[in-house]
């Protein structure tokens, strides 16, 4: 085919991703009947490839092998609860045929598949968010081709291998979920996303964006950067063992994990001693100031440390007897910007304390945090005062709010978080992104509105220009 527009190595790239799409539109042809029933085994399949305890243990450990991120024992948990917790909201929804009807207005609505789904996804989660993916585009009898992360690129092919012998063992097409080649490349993961009928990115913000600029409809995810209050009302104990289960799970991998405290005055000490008990370390001044030297190298964090073991931290930053049997490091700041490293994301068991004067300098250190980066995703508070909790929904810039919670288990979903399960997390336009809620099934269908006449719904213009007329004149 004459691609006069594309670079050799585009040209090429295309050439090798063409051959995946039509196998992929062959496969969704296949299942193009399928009822909600069918649709819903297919859904099921996948999840059981990786939820099922063998796969789930044996992936969780290649994992780390292959990425040396996080810690297998908490991506056991990662492959099974978030697995567990999508499948449960897509078993609850329709997406086959007729999903809606609204007898008031004479609507109803039908949905229908959205084509090939090209999929990025991150190395910090290699099985679970390619499983994710794929459930929520099997729900809509679509097919999916993944483009894995570089760092993550066998522990996927494996993950996808399982997904595929699943399909089979249940009599359906293996090439509804498919992967890119090795060695991943950029131009092969553009031409996906240049030749795919949606895009899906989880992962770097250069792939973001590029994923815009493609000319497919993209859905991107932003950057995390969590910032949390504990306020004077809070459950101090409560909420220290929320927040070092949170910040310490799978070496704090998730872009949810809390990245800032911002503790008011009246509790600030208090708050330090609950954290000591959760297992924090409270680093000096100099400490934190040459943890800051090793953990950014050339203004970058040092990929040999970030989601590594509280031991090896301790160990890389030449902390004290007491802190190697710490779970994650406390660091004082009071700068916010490009020279305070601390204010922004870590991947790291290092968390960032900041002192407030009350919930008001709280609630605007927040705000300068998320401007600095990070706007868009979420923050938290643990307070006893709902009423602060919703001025934080109702001034700051991000789509989620959470109240009380262990952030990581809460914020991409929880069996107490009415939130949806997904690994990818949408930021609204505040970080460019075209969804402000949680990735999840309806993203990946097309709607066929289907419209009868109803009674008139005509108002007057009294009705309609009254009030306006009445305070302005015509």
């Amino acid at each position: 085919m004459d691609q006069p527009n594309l670079y050799p190595e585009q040209a090429s790239a295309a050439s090798v991703i063409a051959p995946f799409i039509e196998r992929g539109r062959a496969a969704m042809a296949a299942i193009a009947d399928a009822d909600q029933t069918r649709t819903d085994e297919l859904v099921i399949a996948l999840a059981w490839s990786l939820y099922r305890p063998d796969r789930a243990e044996a992936l969780a450990q290649l994992a780390v092998q292959d990425t040396g991120l996080g810690n297998a024992r908490d991506k056991v948990t990662k492959n099974q609860r978030k697995t567990f917790g999508t499948l449960r909201d897509l078993l609850r929804a329709k997406s086959v045929g007729m999903i809606e009807e609204d007898k008031a207005r004479g609507i109803v609505k039908f949905a229908k598949p959205i084509g090939v789904v090209g999929a990025v996804t991150p190395s910090t989660n290699p099985s679970a968010t390619a499983v994710n993916k794929a459930m929520m585009a099997l729900k809509g009898r679509n097919a999916i081709v993944i483009a894995p992360s570089p760092a993550g690129t066998k522990t996927t092919m494996v993950t996808v291998e399982g997904m595929r012998a699943e399909l089979v063992r249940i009599g359906a097409p293996a090439d509804l979920v498919q992967i890119l080649p090795s060695p991943a490349s950029k131009q092969m993961t553009q031409a996906l996303m240049e030749a795919a009928d949606l895009v899906v990115i989880t992962g770097s913000q250069d792939n973001v964006r590029r994923g815009y600029r493609s000319g497919t409809p993209a859905i991107g995810v932003g950057a995390g950067n969590v910032p949390v209050i504990i306020d004077e009302t809070a459950d101090l104990d409560d909420a220290a063992r929320k927040i070092a289960a949170s910040k310490t799970f799978d070496n704090s991998t998730s872009c949810s994990a809390e990245n800032a405290l911002v503790i008011v005055n009246a509790v600030y000490e208090d708050a330090f001693a609950a954290l000591a008990r959760a297992g924090g370390y409270r680093c000096t001044p100099a400490e934190a100031k040459r943890i800051e030297g090793i953990l950014w190298q050339n203004g970058k964090l040092n990929r040999d440390l970030i989601a590594r073991d509280a031991s090896v931290l301790a160990e890389a930053f030449g902390l004290p007897e007491a802190a190697k049997s710490a779970r994650f490091f406390l660091v004082e700041e009071t700068g916010i910007g490009r020279a305070h490293p601390f204010s922004g994301e870590k991947l790291s068991l290092v968390l960032t304390v900041y002192r407030a004067k009350d919930i008001d300098n709280a609630t605007g250190t927040v705000r300068a945090i998320l401007d600095h980066q990070g706007r868009g995703h979420s923050c938290g508070i643990h307070t006893k005062e709902l009423s602060r909790a919703r001025r934080l929904a109702e001034e700051l810039d991000v789509v989620r709010v959470l109240v009380n919670f262990a952030h990581t288990f809460g914020n991409g979903g929880g069996f107490d978080s009415g939130l949806e399960f997904t690994l990818s997390m949408g930021c609204g336009s505040w970080q460019k992104n075209s969804i402000s809620e949680n990735l999840n099934y309806r993203h990946f269908l097309n709607v066929t509105h289907l419209v009868t006449p109803i009674p008139e719904d005509k108002p007057t213009e009294q009705e309609l220009f009254g009030c306006y007329l009445e305070k302005y004149g015509e």
